[in-house]
């Protein structure tokens, strides 16, 4: 029974040390940000008032986020398309002719042939076309977290969804720099008006994998690849 129990753990550690060697099944690393002293403001006496304090109650400001802490949707309306062309086609001929030279008149021959009569001759030619296009297309809405307020009305934002699905894992992770004169009085602000934006989007499991190129595949496509 000991033996069973042995060999089934040993088996265990085996089957989670090849997980770790799929790509897709490693942790994501989370996105780097500016250090952010996150704490909540001290608490203040009252004052003695009927609505002490509450940001919810000010009568002058709206709900609009503007708070460490306060939260803004990010709709993606992400959509970029790029494409570029290029030939080019060079040609060069160049021919050179010597006669032979002659003496008094006499041609400098050898056995009838003129010795010294030389004509060169050379072509090369180059032809060369390149052409490339992509396009990308993101579009949902990721709920972020004020995480810093840079003093000068823009606001250091971040935040993730991860999505359990049926074969796998989806995760979307966005961050960037936005302004509060943009945030909506929704608190929804679309991300092409996100400064230094970093947008996210990938996946772990099964689809992942089946979509991922093979280690060998990788080499053959490689810059080491010599051929």
């Amino acid at each position: 029974m000991n033996a069973r129990l042995t060999f089934a753990a040993l088996l265990t550690l085996a089957c989670s040390g090849c997980a770790t060697i799929v790509g897709d099944v490693r942790p994501y690393e989370p996105m780097t940000a500016p250090p952010v002293a996150y704490a909540p403001p001290p608490a203040s006496a009252s004052d003695g008032a009927i609505y002490p304090g509450s940001r919810s109650l000010r009568l002058f400001e709206d709900n609009k986020a503007r708070g460490v802490g306060d939260l803004v949707t990010i709709v993606l309306v992400e959509n970029t398309s790029a494409r570029a062309q290029a030939n080019t086609s060079v040609s060069k001929d160049s021919t050179i002719d010597m006669a032979a030279p002659t003496i008094a008149g006499v041609p400098i021959t050898y056995k009838g042939n003129a010795i010294l009569q030389a004509s060169v001759e050379g072509s090369r030619d180059f032809e060369g076309a390149g052409n490339s296009s992509q396009s990308n297309r993101l579009s949902g809405s990721v709920t972020a977290t004020v995480v810093q307020d840079l003093g000068n009305g823009n606001l250091l934002v971040r935040g993730e969804k991860r999505l359990r699905l049926n074969q796998g894992d989806e995760l979307v992770q966005v961050q960037g720099i936005v302004r509060t004169a943009d945030i909506g009085p929704d608190n929804r602000i679309p991300s092409d008006r996100v400064g230094d934006a970093r947008i996210v989007y990938g996946g772990r499991g099964t689809l992942a994998r089946s979509n991922a190129m093979g280690w060998l595949g990788r080499f053959f496509n490689s810059a080491v690849y010599p051929y």
